[in-house]
Order: C-alpha cells, then sequence, then structure tokens
C-alpha cells in the first residue's frame, strides 16, 4: 500500500516541477517580448532621427544621437540573450553553432558535427529584476 502512494506522491511532484518550469518559461517569454518591443520603439526613434536630419539637409547631424539608441539596443539584445539561455536551459536544450537545437547532455551535434564543451553551469550573478546600466556612456 505504501507503494501506491509513494507513486502517487512522486507523480504529483513531477507534476509540479513540470508547472514550475512552465511558469518560469512564461515569465521569461514575456520578459523577452517586453524587451523586443523596446528594441521596436528604439528603432523608431533611430528611423525618426535619420528622417529629421534628412530633412534638414543635414544626416551628419543624426549621428550622435543614432549612436546612443543603437548603444541602448545593444544592451537590451544582451539582456534577451541571457534571457533566451534561460529559456533553452530550462527546457534542457542548447543551441549549436550551426543554430540546430539540441538536448542539453548532447556531446556532439547530430547536424554538423561540432564537439560541445563540457557542461557548465551557469550561475546568476545578477538578482532579477536588477535594472542594467550602460557602462559604455
Amino acid at each position: 500500500m505504501n507503494s501506491f502512494f509513494d507513486k502517487i506522491k512522486q507523480g504529483a511532484n513531477i507534476v509540479s516541477d513540470k508547472a514550475q518550469v512552465t511558469i518560469e518559461l512564461t515569465k521569461i517569454s514575456t520578459q523577452i517580448s517586453s524587451k523586443n518591443k523596446e528594441v521596436d520603439k528604439l528603432l523608431l526613434q533611430i528611423g525618426s532621427e535619420a528622417h529629421q536630419a534628412f530633412r534638414a539637409n543635414n544626416l551628419l547631424s543624426a549621428e550622435p544621437r543614432i549612436e546612443e539608441i543603437s548603444k541602448q539596443i545593444a544592451v537590451i539584445q544582451r539582456d534577451i540573450d541571457i534571457l533566451e539561455v534561460k529559456a533553452k536551459e530550462l527546457k534542457n536544450e542548447k543551441e549549436c553553432v550551426c543554430g540546430k537545437i539540441v538536448a542539453l547532455d548532447t556531446r556532439f551535434c547530430p547536424v554538423c558535427g561540432n564537439k560541445f564543451d563540457p557542461q557548465v553551469t551557469v550561475v546568476d550573478a545578477i538578482p532579477s529584476g536588477t535594472q542594467t546600466v550602460d557602462l559604455d556612456k
């Protein structure tokens, strides 16, 4: 009888773990979507700056502002890249240099034959909710 209850408890734990992973993946997906919207807004700003400079017949005047906005986009893109790596880790996946998504424990890519380095655990050094600061400014 204990075996039966142990199996039920084990099954409940598995379902709970999968639900937690799904919640985390949803949070990451929402963060990525939000950051992509930020990038889209910044790209519109670049277009607006360039067009205003074009109308003033002085495209060089837009260069400093476009460079500043481009640096902001680069910071956001790095954040997106980190979030995408976290999502892959939660799904027990990694990406090969050829672009193929494979299981985290794969030693060689089945498409291109690339040998993966031994798995290294990534530790989140920046607590979630922390805002990043562009040090290049």
